[in-house]
């Protein structure tokens, strides 16, 4: 009895030893591989990259081949060269599809880690195939499992974080200057159909929601440019401004066919706002100042699943 578990123990032990030093020989070998694939390719195109991987891989199924013979006891395969030759060429190519699946991941932006942890990982899809070649259930099952957490994590779990990690990211950005991401109430028959965040600037499209009908009205948000709104002290010819005891700024531009041009400044605390329109009238657009608001993280979301918001330049 005690016998057989010595036995069974030193089995287990030779499997273990066999899988980390397949383990040790990948993750040696295939980053080689790789990037000698990725200088070719680069300075010779996909032919040099091809003539790469044929001369590369037999050395690298060599490599295995070597590795299997620590495992003549615990693999069939490896007990014989030729079973062992076409147990290296299964593991290579069962090992290489996992490690393309990792690169796929990771070009989706999926976390896998530093730069010495995802070298480390290379090696890993090549000792899982060889677990499979292991009699045993116990391996076998631990094959299946780490299998199984491999492809939720890379096709399901670490898809979900990137996504996240890259809508707070953009959330971030938009919030980057929040004294500047300031929205009015739309007027009646309108919605806002862009924001543009720009470095030192918001602007907010405002267009009917009726598709044929026609109208405008622009909202800018800006840092301020003077301490308090003040006219220019030259303007041009049809354009009249004065500056009202409320302190805001309207300027008004004659147009040819009878149409004003009416752009509304009012100072906040840290910014400047400017509304504009030709269809809007005056009332209309000091009640868009009058609700302007900080953007909500509702009106942010919205806005940022409609594709209505973008970074500006």
């Amino acid at each position: 009895m005690a016998g057989d578990v010595g036995v069974v123990s030193g089995r287990g032990w030779s499997a273990a030893l066999h899988l980390l030093l397949v383990w040790a020989a990948m993750t040696a070998a295939v980053p080689v591989l790789g990037f000698g694939l990725l200088v070719t390719g680069w300075g010779g195109g996909a032919e040099a990259a091809v003539v790469a991987f044929a001369l590369g891989a037999p050395l690298t199924v060599g490599l295995l081949a070597v590795a299997g013979m620590s495992a003549r006891t615990v693999v069939p395969l490896c007990g014989s060269v030729a079973g062992r030759l076409g147990w290296a060429v299964l593991v290579f190519l069962l090992g290489t599809v996992g490690v393309a699946a990792g690169i796929a991941a990771y070009s989706a932006d999926v976390d896998l880690g530093s730069a010495g942890t995802r070298v480390a990982l290379t090696g890993v899809p090549y000792a899982v195939a060889a677990a499979f070649f292991v009699p045993g259930r116990w391996v076998r099952l631990g094959a299946g499992a780490a299998l199984a957490i491999c492809v939720m994590y890379g096709g399901f779990l670490g898809p979900a974080q990137a996504r996240e990690q890259q809508h707070a990211a953009e959330v971030a950005r938009y919030r980057e200057h929040p004294e500047l991401l300031y929205v009015g109430a739309a007027p009646p028959g309108m919605q806002i159909s862009r924001v543009v965040v720009g470095p030192a600037y918001v602007g907010v499209d405002y267009r009917p929601v009726a598709q044929n009908a026609v109208g405008y009205v622009g909202l800018t948000m800006r840092s301020q440019l003077t301490p308090t709104p003040q006219c220019p002290e030259l303007v041009q010819k049809d354009v009249t401004c004065s500056v009202d005891t409320r302190g805001d700024m309207r300027t008004v531009r004659e147009l040819p066919g009878g149409t004003r041009a009416i752009t509304l400044t009012r100072h906040l605390r840290h910014a400047e706002a400017e509304v504009d329109s030709q269809y809007l009238d005056e009332p209309g657009l000091r009640h868009l100042l009058d609700t302007l608001h900080p953007l909500s993280d509702e009106e942010l979301e919205r806005l940022m699943r409609e594709k209505a918001i973008e970074q500006g330049y």
